[in-house]
This record gives structure tokens, sequence and C-alpha cells, in this order.
């Protein structure tokens, strides 16, 4: 039998929901391209209800303690003294989720002598030491593509948040103002303007499919050029590099995944490729970015706004300069978390679980590492090393409140 640690974010603070907004969800069954959603043989939950947080428990309980496995689910994620280190030692599988990651360094992998599988609820597995999964042969897998359309939509309306200035014009509706230019002074037509991607895979293409309708110049890079045909249909400009479709464009998204080849791709020197006034949105990973490059490039203007919702450490500490940079439209790490991608996301995490205790191939777009090697979508998308240095961070959070 197995021991399941399980680091999920904490409830809301005025408890666990027992009413919600809607009562259903639309029903969809496959992905753009023609993937099919999680098909794991049952669940335990109501989609549309809360899973990601210690009560929801991702619908797992049920399923792993009646079939005699250990489940021990925390929120308590960071420091030596935390839950997570305590219960990592002899734990045989990790699930977190990209929102409130558990991070798998070096050496706390080191400390973990019977970890076999380290399971990400959601997308992106840059807060395991791919490397040391690498070593010790360690499967890491996630679930690919089960939030992709949430973050692209998230992706758009912070770009239309920022170009259109809408959260400081909101501040002056909720504080009982009526200070038009005030909110104008700020606010440009995103008709027109060059929007490029850095990146153009499930998330990247999706984005770029939105903002199509909007009538703007769509750019991108990314090592594998999509096919002729989508470049057509779309008037899409591929660029060779990141720092070729910079000086280019008004708005930047990064949709790429974070290792060691894109860690700080965004600093001081390759802020200074791009136009006067652009906007960055962000809802990849923090550590793309320099972040103090980016906070001095809002304060002296080379940068109009910068969005996102996805930090380092997560949590940010409360004296993270991007909670209070001029122009930013910064929120939690959300954008890939709501009901319904949660819904999507558990049972991605069941079907995984299933296959992985009844040793059956687990899918391989699903796949991290494997082997000894990356694998599956890992193969594609990531490059060996490690990108968890200074996660340890992260414990400021824990002190501040």
């Amino acid at each position: 039998m197995a021991k399941i640690l399980c680091v999920l974010y904490d409830d809301p603070i005025d408890g666990y929901p027992t009413t919600y907004a809607r009562d259903d969800l639309p029903k969809i069954d496959h992905y753009p391209g023609g993937q099919t959603l999680p098909t794991p043989k049952a669940v335990d939950f109501t989609p549309g209800h809360l899973l990601g947080s210690v009560s929801g428990a991702l619908g797992l309980r049920k399923y792993l303690e009646s079939n005699g496995h250990t489940l021990v689910v925390t929120s308590d994620k960071d420091g030596p003294n935390s839950v997570f280190e305590k219960e990592l030692v002899d734990a045989d599988i990790v699930i977190s989720q990209p929102f409130w990651p558990a991070y798998l360094t070096p050496e706390r992998i080191a400390k973990a002598k019977n970890l076999k599988l380290a399971l990400t609820a959601g997308i992106g597995s840059d807060h395991v030491d791919l490397q040391s999964a690498i070593d010790r042969n360690i499967t890491v897998a996630e679930v690919t593509y089960c939030n992709s359309i949430s973050v692209a939509e998230h992706v758009v309306m912070m770009i239309l948040g920022l170009v259109r200035n809408y959260l400081p014009s909101h501040d002056w509706a909720r504080q009982g103002g009526w200070n038009i230019a005030d909110c104008v002074a700020h606010s440009y037509d995103l008709e027109a303007m060059s929007v490029g991607t850095v990146a153009a895979g499930r998330i990247g293409l999706a984005v770029l499919r939105r903002l199509a309708p909007f009538d703007v110049k769509l750019h991108y890079t990314d090592r594998h050029r999509l096919p002729d045909a989508v470049e057509k249909e779309l008037n899409l400009t591929w660029h060779a590099s990141r720092e070729e479709m910079y000086p280019h464009c008004d708005v930047v998204t990064l949709n790429c995944p974070l290792h060691p080849e894109t860690e700080h791709m965004i600093n001081d020197e390759t802020l200074k490729l791009f136009k006067r006034g652009a906007y960055i949105v962000n809802t990849a990973r923090g550590k793309l970015c320099d972040r103090d490059a980016v906070a001095r490039a809002l304060e002296n203007g080379q940068l109009a706004g910068y969005a996102g919702d996805v930090w380092f450490p997560q949590p940010a500490p409360a004296d993270h300069p991007w909670r209070t940079m001029k122009w930013n439209g910064m929120t939690p790490h959300i954008s890939g978390t709501s009901l319904s991608a949660q819904a999507r996301y558990a049972a991605g995490t069941r079907e995984i679980l299933e296959c992985f205790f009844e040793g059956r191939a687990i899918r391989d777009e699903y796949l991290i590492v494997q082997g000894g090697a990356l694998a599956g979508t890992g193969a594609h998308s990531y490059s060996k090393g490690n990108a968890t240095g200074g996660s340890e961070e992260a414990a400021k959070f824990k002190k501040a409140v």
C-alpha cells in the first residue's frame, strides 16, 4: 500500500463552500486538436465544486483510502518544519498544484527515499527538480491540456485589462469617484496593435486564436514552428528567436515552460529590445522574468504594464515588488484553477493514479520524466536540469502570515 502526500491550497477564509454560483458545468469531451479529456474509471466528486483546496482533496480520499492507501493532505509546504517536509520522508507519491507548489528540490528528493511518482494536478512541473527525478528514476507526470484554455482566456482578459487600464478605472468606481481623465490617461485600444507570444503550444496557440477577432497583428516564436496552414489561417508572423520578435510587439505574452534555458529570459538587457510602452502578460511562470528588472522597467516607462498570476516563489513574500509596482495587474496564481479546470485536472490526477497502481501505461502526453529520461510532453517542451533554486524564499510568506 502506498502513502500519498498531497499539497493543496487552503480552504476559503469563510469556510469550505456549501453552495455555488452555478448548478453545473458545460459538457466537453475533447480539447482542440482531438485529445480526449481525462478518462478515469470513476470520480468521487461533483464537477464544479471546489476540489483544489485542502477539504476538496481533489476528490481522491474515498478512492485511495478504500484501496488501503494512506492519504495525507496539507497546505503547510514550506520550511524545514512544515508538514510536507516531515511527511515526505516515507511518501511514495507526491501530488501538488502549480498554484501552491510543493517544491521538490534536490535536497528534498534526496530525503524522499520511497518517492516513485511526482504528480502535478495541473500543467507545469518546474517545481520538481527534473534532473534529480531523472537521476533517481522517479516518474513525473502532469495533466496536459486540462487547463490550457482556462489560462488562454485569462491571458486575453489580462491583455485587455492592461491596455484599457481597467483595474485602476474600476478602483475609481469602487472608491466612489468619477475621475474619467485619470482613467483614460493610460488607456488605449487593442485594435491594430502587434501582439506576440513566446511559445505557441496548447496555451499560446489558443491565445492567438482568441485574439485574431480583435484585428491585431499576431506574432509568435517557438522552437517548433506551426504548420503553414495555421500560419496562413491566423495570418501569423513567425520569428526565429524571442529577441527577434520583441521589437515588433506592443504586447508580449509568455506561454512557455520554465526550465534552465528560459529562466530569467526577461531581464534588463532583453527589456531594452522591447518597444517603449510595451505590455507583458505572464501566466506561464514567474521565474521567466527577472523580478527587479520588471519593476524597474515599469518605473522608468520602458513597460506600460505588466500583468500575470505567476510569481517566484509561490506564495510570494509580502514584500515582493510585483505586489505594489506601478501599472501591474497581478493576482495570485489562479488562471488555471477555475472550478471548471479543477474538475478536469482532478479527473486527470485520478486517471494517472489508476494507471500507476494498476501497472498500466500513463498517457504519453501526461509524461514529463519516466525511465530516467525526459519523456512524452517533457521531451517536447522541457530541458534537463533544475529550476527550483531559490524556492526556499516561499517560507517568508508563511512567516508573514
